[in-house]
């Protein structure tokens, strides 16, 4: 079973960073990740086990083993995978610098939601 990674396209800062990650990851030659668009292909989040609002909010993943990544942690799993990144995983994995990070995703990730809600980009 190959990881997938659902995003939401419609937000424009998410699908920049998306994109980034992806041009990173595949410079790399990592190519064992299924990216799903929650955008157009709503359905999908079915596999997730969440709402589709929840999806749109926060990056999801779904590993390889079929464990779930949400929000930060989601990052840090890709992070992990990527040479150039890992180091930038392993501080995001340190007690205070974690609990902070959690702490800044969610509340960016939330406004954020907000902005595109406001915006009607979906």
């Amino acid at each position: 079973m190959r990881a997938k990674v659902y995003y939401n396209s419609a937000c424009p800062v998410c699908n920049a960073g998306i994109k980034n990650q992806r041009q990173r990851m595949a410079q790399c030659g990592i190519s064992d990740i299924e990216w799903v668009d929650v955008h157009s292909n709503p359905g999908a989040t079915s596999e997730t086990g969440h709402s589709l609002e929840q999806v749109r909010e926060r990056l999801h993943i779904k590993d390889d083993s079929g464990e779930s990544h949400i929000g930060i942690d989601a990052f840090i799993y890709l992070w992990q995978k990527t040479p150039q990144q890992r180091w930038l995983a392993k501080l995001l994995r340190l007690p205070v610098i974690g609990s902070f990070a959690h702490y800044a995703y969610n509340g960016f990730a939330r406004l954020l939601y907000r902005w595109n809600r406001m915006l009607r980009h979906w």
